[in-house]
């Protein structure tokens, strides 16, 4: 494990002259998305007022991963042992219960706040840290929330739909939700900063490796790929703020607008 991480902080860091290089080649591309954005689409979406922007955000974000998200993360998932990664998930899985918890009481929730709290213990306590996921095994369900679902759960509407540069699919509601969103995140709060950093680059890295077959389908398919996948992270939102089937449990069919990846063959 240790020599993968070191792979994959040599790919992620590189050196200061090339990061700086991409670092202007992005302020370039995304100024000029916003200057194609100013353009108007005819009969836009109901739900989608902002297509012409989110359609040029969409081009800017697709060609920061082909320059940058998807070669990092197809070697990390060349060089890391599924075990890892598997380890790597569960470790964020994790952390993210913690906040999960504190949604849950905001939502009073006592149920899923009580499955939260219990897996978030188990898993830090008998799982490694989290490495293992030794309380889904044990049957207690993950009631996963975030900021934006409280807010929904007290009639806060999502508002129209809203890409975010580098960060994907958003709504107006979950947008506003973000910074405390950030702030509910543990790692955030994880010293020195350059450790800090490092988990917040892995955790990218990481999410973008557990798409990489949906993106081959996606690529593949012939359909309109922005039209996709906004449909489905608002259909999938919309059923998350429904309580999550009722009863607030992620049955697995939840994945905050994360595409479903391709069965294995």
């Amino acid at each position: 494990m240790t020599n993968s991480l070191h792979t994959l902080r040599a790919c992620i860091a590189g050196d200061r002259l090339s990061i700086s290089r991409l670092a202007a080649g992005l302020a370039w591309l995304l100024g000029a998305v916003l200057l194609t954005g100013c353009a108007t689409v005819a009969n836009p979406d109901p739900r989608d007022p902002l297509e012409s922007y989110n359609r040029s955000m969409t081009n800017f974000n697709e060609q920061v991963d082909a320059m940058v998200l998807k070669p990092v993360a197809t070697a990390y998932q060349e060089v890391t042992p599924a075990p890892v990664r598997t380890g790597v998930s569960n470790f964020f899985g994790n952390l993210g219960d913690v906040w999960s918890f504190v949604n849950n009481v905001l939502q009073l929730r006592g149920e899923a706040a009580a499955s939260s709290f219990m897996r978030v213990n188990v898993n830090t306590f008998m799982g490694l840290g989290g490495l293992l996921d030794i309380a889904s095994e044990l049957g207690i369900d993950r009631y996963k929330q975030d900021f934006g679902l409280t807010l929904g759960r007290w009639g806060v509407g999502t508002g129209p739909y809203l890409m975010l540069p580098i960060l994907g699919p958003s709504t107006v509601r979950d947008t506003f939700a973000l910074p405390v969103d950030m702030k509910g995140n543990v790692v955030s709060y994880v010293d020195p900063v350059s450790a800090r950093n490092s988990l917040y680059a892995l955790r990218a890295v990481e999410v973008r490796s557990n798409l990489l077959r949906a993106g081959s389908v996606l690529d593949s398919a012939a359909l309109d790929k922005y039209s996709f996948t906004r449909d489905v992270y608002l259909q999938v939102r919309s059923r998350a703020g429904d309580a999550q089937n009722a009863d607030g449990k992620d049955d697995g069919s939840s994945s905050n607008g994360v595409l479903p990846e391709e069965p294995a063959r």
